[in-house]
């Protein structure tokens, strides 16, 4: 649903937190009763420790930071993708418009020259920052597409998934996917291995399956989330699989050659 009351993207806002000094001390009264609160000194470069920004005019699925740190990248329910400087007020530079469903997932790519996206619109879209424009779109998919992920070297290669229960891969030089995988469940989340020769998918069966790109086939299945996985994260080092579930979860899984079995090695749980 969109929130009327929000501001448009023209609009967008600052609301800085108020900076106090080391020492500084604010009291309140409640009757015979005194709250006190001590702050610490501010250690950020940022204008204040906490910047509001303002401006999406719905929910707002996914962010990300630019390689370099400088920007960072905002999209959801009102298909408009939202750049942000991330230093000094962290103005809006940017809003880039063009896919006519929710925007799922958005990545930049490795240099930070492009950012692709994920949508309900059943497409894929590669978007120039420079110009604002989007200079590809994928069709393939048949139905609402939630996730996509880039490699982190090479050509660039784009795997996606999709409500359709399919894994595609994409060159983005190319109009068409070059490949596709029967997930048999709709797919969630998906990303790379470190050298892109597997796929790490996720999905409503609460399943972590391992692809081999070449074979085309499922290698093993990592096992333990109760209920759908909503996100995969690599590791830097290419080592570990980091995954999030709709079970308040998150699991981290040793991916590495000839790990034990069990490559579930640590269980981190917060508030339901």
């Amino acid at each position: 649903m969109v929130v009327k009351s929000k501001r448009k993207a023209d609009e967008s806002a600052l609301v800085p937190v108020v900076k106090k000094t080391r020492n500084e001390v604010a009291t309140t009264s409640n009757k015979n009763k005194a709250v006190v609160e001590v702050t610490t000194t501010r250690t950020s470069n940022l204008f204040s420790p906490i910047m509001l920004l303002e401006g999406h005019e719905g929910e707002i699925f996914t962010v990300e930071f630019h390689p370099e740190g400088q920007y960072l990248a905002s999209s959801g329910f009102d298909r408009k993708i939202f750049l942000w400087n991330v230093y000094g007020e962290c103005e809006n530079i940017s809003v880039l418009t063009g896919h006519t469903g929710a925007v799922m997932e958005l990545h930049f790519t490795p240099d930070g020259s492009h950012i692709f996206t994920a949508s309900t619109d059943y497409t894929l879209g590669l978007w120039d920052i420079c110009s604002g424009q989007r200079i590809k779109k994928y069709k393939g998919h048949t139905t609402f597409v939630n996730t996509v992920q880039g490699v982190r070297r090479g050509p660039q290669t784009l795997v996606s998934g999709s409500d359709d229960a399919t894994i595609k891969l994409w060159d983005t030089r190319k109009k068409n996917f070059v490949n596709s995988l029967n997930a048999s469940q709709p797919v969630t989340a998906v990303t790379f291995n470190d050298t892109a020769e597997q796929i790490f998918s996720g999905s409503i069966d609460n399943e972590v399956k391992v692809w081999d790109v070449r074979k085309n086939e499922i290698l093993y299945t990592m096992r333990g989330h109760t209920d759908t996985i909503t996100g995969v994260s690599l590791s830097p080092d290419g080592s570990y699989l980091l995954t999030n579930s709709m079970d308040n979860s998150l699991r981290i899984w040793d991916i590495r050659p000839y790990a034990p079995q069990d490559r579930c090695i640590k269980v981190l749980t917060g508030i339901i």
